[in-house]
């Protein structure tokens, strides 16, 4: 199996574009200085690469170059650059310029550490680039987050970053979860998260943009990435501004009709929080990246399907690597201070009072918790039946904990911190997501009844998720 030489330093990759004389472009930035052109200015050679840089900092200047835009940092206006400056680079030198050129435009509108305030930093960055001469252009597209506390040092990781994604896109194109890796070569995990990724172009249509950003988290570029019901990855920055968020943890492998119930009934009782509009909230539908493992590798098939079948639901589909519940919160706080929901059967009650998960905290499971409920943070408990045969009823009222947690859960439930949900279908209540897999993989049977029509249809069609006729 290939490897990715993850070797070369910033400055050699920067020179080995600088010494091959058919690649040459233009690299514009704004909101953090020249950094990616400084990086391959430093590294000698330049000129072999380099046609023009530019920096339209002020609105006005870079509205008359690219045009109007409702916001500076935003897609949009990444787009706007990278039309413009290819398009020019192509027009003004393909004429002159050896046949075997290949163009490129880099482009980066970033809002790094303000002087004056703590704001958001993040931004897009993208390469517009031929990978054959005179071919038409493919795209990456990133947006990413820069954690350093510095300014100087946001900038700094910008270039780094640059540099990547400018070599990974000629020299790994053929391999893009290569380009995804290389991004944080210089970097690590801590300077720059990498939230959304997306190929486009000729030599990019085989790529599965869902796979590669799921190849960020696998990659700790990231530790989520979300995707709306069509399938499309969204900026969690974007979706998550000022919303009260409902999130579902399972594996939905498949989603059945209880996960429909559980979740408009959570909503249900969501919405009737002051602070939350029913038309504003956020719900998604959560997978850990635990689930979705089987050894050291990713099924890429599985995955798709259960990001299929939840958006024929009309779920927006979270992908995290936070197994414990109070990272999931915190995560969620980055971006929006209304109140956070957490839908949880019964069934699964255990993940969240098993003491194992919270080895390592120093304060273990009273830690955890002081970390999940600091503020308007609530868990909503959905009941169930055994089986169906069986009438009991398993709810919060009556839900087994380890004896020496039991004044524990009493304390969270008399707090407001752990609330029943009722069912708004208690006739579902039966459904066991782990019988339904086992069922499905021996062909048509009852488990289509303990779906929607719709993902029972999907599965024997497409047989996804094991389903076998045989």
């Amino acid at each position: 199996m290939l490897k990715r030489d993850a070797s070369l330093t910033t400055d050699q990759k920067a020179l080995t574009v600088n010494l091959d004389r058919y690649k040459y472009g233009s690299i514009v930035e704004i909101g953090a200085g020249q950094e990616v052109a400084r990086r391959f200015f430093q590294a000698g050679a330049a000129a072999g690469t380099v046609a023009k840089t530019m920096s339209a900092y002020d609105m006005a200047v870079s509205d008359d170059i690219y045009g109007q835009v409702d916001r500076y940092v935003s897609r949009a206006r990444l787009v706007q650059m990278l039309d413009k400056e290819f398009t020019q680079v192509v027009a003004r030198l393909a004429h002159v310029r050896p046949k075997n050129t290949t163009f490129f435009a880099y482009a980066a509108t970033v809002t790094a550490r303000s002087f004056k305030q703590k704001n958001e930093c993040h931004g897009w960055v993208g390469i517009r680039l031929q990978l054959h001469p005179g071919a038409e252009p493919s795209d990456v597209i990133l947006h990413v987050r820069m954690l350093d506390h510095e300014n100087t040092q946001q900038c700094e990781a910008l270039g780094i970053l640059g540099v990547n994604l400018i070599h990974g896109a000629f020299f790994h194109h053929d391999h893009p979860e290569w380009i995804v890796e290389g991004l944080a070569d210089g970097l690590g995990s801590e300077r720059i998260e990498v939230d959304l990724i997306d190929f486009s172009g000729p030599y990019f249509e085989e790529v599965e943009n869902r796979l590669m950003n799921l190849h960020l988290i696998r990659s700790w570029l990231t530790r989520a990435v979300i995707f709306n019901p069509a399938g499309e990855v969204v900026v969690p920055g974007e979706l998550f501004h000022r919303k009260p968020v409902m999130v579902m943890r399972g594996s939905f492998k498949p989603v059945t009709c209880v996960n429909i119930d559980m979740m408009a009934a959570g909503q249900r009782q969501f919405g009737q929080l002051a602070e939350v509009s029913d038309k504003e909230i956020v719900s998604l539908a959560e997978i850990t990246m635990n689930s979705l493992i089987s050894g050291d590798n990713v099924d890429g098939a599985d995955f798709l399907a259960r990001i299929d079948l939840l958006a024929s639901q009309g779920f927006t589909v979270m992908i995290s690597d936070y197994l414990r519940f109070f990272r999931l919160r915190a995560y969620l706080r980055r971006y929006t201070q209304k109140p956070i929901g957490i839908v949880l059967s019964v069934r699964d009650f255990n993940s969240l009072f098993n003491e194992k998960y919270y080895e390592g905290l120093e304060g273990g499971i009273l830690e955890a918790f002081g970390k999940l409920f600091p503020d308007r943070t609530h868990v909503y408990v959905y009941p169930a039946r055994a089986s169906s045969g069986d009438a009991t009823l398993i709810t919060l009222d009556n839900v087994q904990v380890p004896p020496k947690l039991r004044y524990l859960l009493a304390h969270l439930v008399e707090n407001n911190k752990l609330l029943a949900v009722h069912p708004l279908d208690d006739s579902r209540l039966h459904i066991d997501a782990t019988e339904v897999q086992a069922s499905l993989r021996r062909g048509r049977g009852e488990w289509e009844n303990d779906v929607p029509e719709a993902v029972a249809k999907r599965i024997i069609e497409a047989r996804l998720l094991g389903y076998d006729t045989e």
